[in-house]
């Protein structure tokens, strides 16, 4: 009982550590290219944590599973480094007695896996396509962060805000310079409001301001007043968003549409992506079973060789699913020769590693370490 809960206690405090310094890797590698194309313009800033939290929500089953991995790598290795494995031993508890605490600990986070990989990640990536669709439609003002320039999608404008008002209809204090038919324009106001006609089209009414007007190679100008001044904002962005969901429609798809709704010409890929879907906890499963013999070290050695080897390992797994996925995308194997032959090598190498690890002999035999 006391090893039972001794090791959960462990892999679920080393699993939340490792679960959130991946999640902040991901998050911040996302988050430099989000922040790159808001200062761009091509989203608004109040769009940064919603495509952030999409973003984590595809890439979740892939951590979690790198959790798993890690986290029992790291526990068990820590066991035998201060020679804790030693003590358990030398109570009757052999290698194979972790395997079923270890199982209970997983598998909720392997039905998370699967739930994230066959569900919530495609409905992220699909609400992140609609999300930039809408993003696509807004119009010029949407985009403006108070405080800053903004130039117009058209090239010809140049917007300064100081302050929207608490609804987001009113501006405060507007900016606007445009060149038109090779004359300089400028038009400053203290207030100004959104307005949509009955076509729909999107006006800033700017109120009580002042409009200047010049050519570029001249000093002369001219100054009007007005009461009300509206400007058209443009719709139609020349950019294409490819922030959050730009993995293509497939990885959108429901997977019960990827199962009853295929046909010959997206057959492939469906068949493909579903692979993909699948292999995902299926593999955590059977990442369990590598990392038990694979946390054995060495004190000489060290913990740094083991878990080199083992990050090796999962990268390889993972590219090898990636491109037996791509493979049967275009074709050029059937289904079960992407899915089966690599679980299967996966799994008879994990099980051969933990038997040979239980009778305390070497990973390889040491015939072929001579040879090496």
């Amino acid at each position: 009982m006391l090893f039972k809960k001794s090791l959960t206690r462990e892999l679920f405090y080393t699993s939340l550590s490792t679960i959130l310094i991946l999640s902040g890797i991901v998050i911040a590698q996302r988050a430099v290219i989000v922040f790159r194309f808001a200062a761009k313009g091509s989203i608004p800033n109040d769009a940064i944590d919603t495509v952030l939290v999409f973003n984590l929500l595809k890439h979740m089953p892939l951590l979690l599973s790198l959790t798993v991995f890690i986290t029992i790598l790291i526990t068990l290795s820590r066991w035998y480094k201060d020679s804790e494995m030693i003590i358990w031993f030398s109570s009757g508890l052999g290698l194979y007695s972790l395997i079923k605490p270890i199982i209970t600990f997983c598998f909720p986070i392997i039905i998370l896996i699967a739930s994230l990989s066959l569900f919530i990640s495609p409905w992220a990536v699909q609400k992140a396509e609609e999300y930039k669709s809408g993003l696509k439609g807004r119009d010029e003002i949407a985009t403006i962060t108070p405080g800053t320039f903004k130039e117009a999608k058209s090239n010809n404008r140049i917007f300064y805000i100081e302050g929207f008002g608490s609804l987001g209809s009113k501006v405060k204090n507007i900016f606007i310079q445009s060149l038109q038919n090779g004359k300089l324009g400028v038009i400053v106001s203290n207030e100004g409001e959104r307005v949509v006609d009955k076509d729909n089209n999107n006006y800033i009414v700017l109120k009580s301001g002042r409009r200047y007007e010049g050519m570029n190679d001249s000093k002369e100008f001219s100054t009007t007043s007005f009461d009300e001044y509206g400007i058209l904002m443009e719709k139609n962005t020349k950019r294409n968003l490819n922030i959050g969901a730009n993995a293509g429609i497939i990885e959108a798809i429901p997977t019960l549409d990827l199962i009853f709704n295929q046909n010959d010409s997206n057959r492939r890929q469906f068949l493909a992506e579903l692979m993909w879907r699948i292999s995902l906890p299926l593999s955590t499963m059977l990442l369990i079973f590598l990392a038990i013999p694979m946390s054995f070290i060495n004190n000489r050695t060290g913990r740094s060789f083991n878990m080199i080897i083992a990050i090796f390992i999962f990268v390889i797994y993972n590219n090898f699913l990636g491109v037996f996925q791509s493979l049967i995308s275009v074709g050029k194997i059937p289904l079960w020769l992407g899915f089966l032959p690599i679980h299967l090598l996966f799994g008879f190498t994990a099980f051969y590693l933990l038997h040979r690890r239980s009778l305390n002999l070497p990973l390889l035999p040491s015939r072929f370490i001579k040879k090496l």
